[in-house]
């Protein structure tokens, strides 16, 4: 996906996909901590309690599960995410979302290329996507190729260095990000990145060089990077939404802007953070 010397002159928003795109709300990070419990406890016959161990240790010290079980525990990355990303029922979970769409669609593309930037490998980043409704707007994909060794993941300097590389930067001031990942946040900061925005869903952070709790946030965070007219529209549209749902179920529902992300979720595993 490398791109033409005139691309070379856009500035790049990379986004996260899994618990960026959409809110860890919907539940699919906890989903997967199951799926990743349930596989290193069958593939190494250990009880559930040392799976979990396993799998947060190797969090902690690789900032994903898969990279500790391919390097120590040998275990087939293809067959993993076979049994654990494309086996989660994403269909259940993930529905279009056109508010997003739209606000996605508001960023000036004349001086902006977006491209997403996923520890997952291209299978799911790509279901989720679809399932998002959001085809077509990416210019890009990187994705942490489980076919490889070793494996190349955040927040490992290489792999930032891929993504600019495929997405055809070669400045780090031209570069912004969207993740929920502190670990990724400020590994994109050491680098040189211009803007690595923490999405942090209300959790207190002093990641990154910003920290939103609302994508929505963002034509206010790096204005330069929409055009006014439409993002103002975009947010418009999703404040009308988000006014009509409160309406409908009586107050009930708690919008993703206004709910805090629970602290504890955020040392959950983020396998395709």
């Amino acid at each position: 996906m490398a791109a033409d010397s005139k691309d070379n002159e856009k500035v790049v928003l990379f986004f996260d996909i899994d618990n960026t795109l959409y809110s860890c709300k919907a539940g699919v990070n906890e989903l997967m901590g199951k799926y990743i419990k349930d596989y290193i406890a069958n593939t190494l016959s250990l009880d559930d309690e040392s799976a979990d161990f396993l799998h947060k240790n190797y969090y902690r010290q690789f900032g994903l599960a898969i990279e500790g079980l391919v390097r120590f525990n040998h275990i087939d990355a293809m067959d993993y995410n076979h049994r654990v990303d494309d086996a989660l029922p994403l269909d259940t979970i993930l529905k279009p979302d056109p508010l997003l769409r739209q606000l996605l669609e508001s960023v000036d593309r004349s001086k902006v290329k977006i491209w997403l930037f996923t520890n997952a490998y291209k299978t799911h980043g790509n279901r989720v996507v679809k399932l998002l409704g959001l085809d077509g707007i990416f210019d890009g994909l990187t994705y942490c190729d489980y076919a490889v060794r070793p494996l190349v993941c955040k927040p490992k300097t290489v792999m930032f260095k891929k993504a600019m590389e495929q997405a055809g930067v070669s400045d780090p001031s031209k570069c912004y990000y969207v993740d929920d990942s502190a670990l990724n946040c400020d590994a994109a900061v050491k680098l040189g990145w211009k803007y690595a925005i923490h999405y942090t869903e209300g959790v207190p952070s002093n990641s990154g060089r910003s920290q939103i709790d609302s994508l929505w946030e963002l034509p206010k965070v790096v204005p330069e990077l929409f055009v006014k007219d439409l993002a103002d529209a975009a947010i418009r549209a999703r404040e009308a939404a988000d006014a009509e749902s409160k309406i409908t179920d009586g107050g009930s529902n708690v919008n993703e802007k206004d709910a805090a992300r629970n602290p504890a979720d955020a040392q959950a595993e983020l396998v395709t953070a």
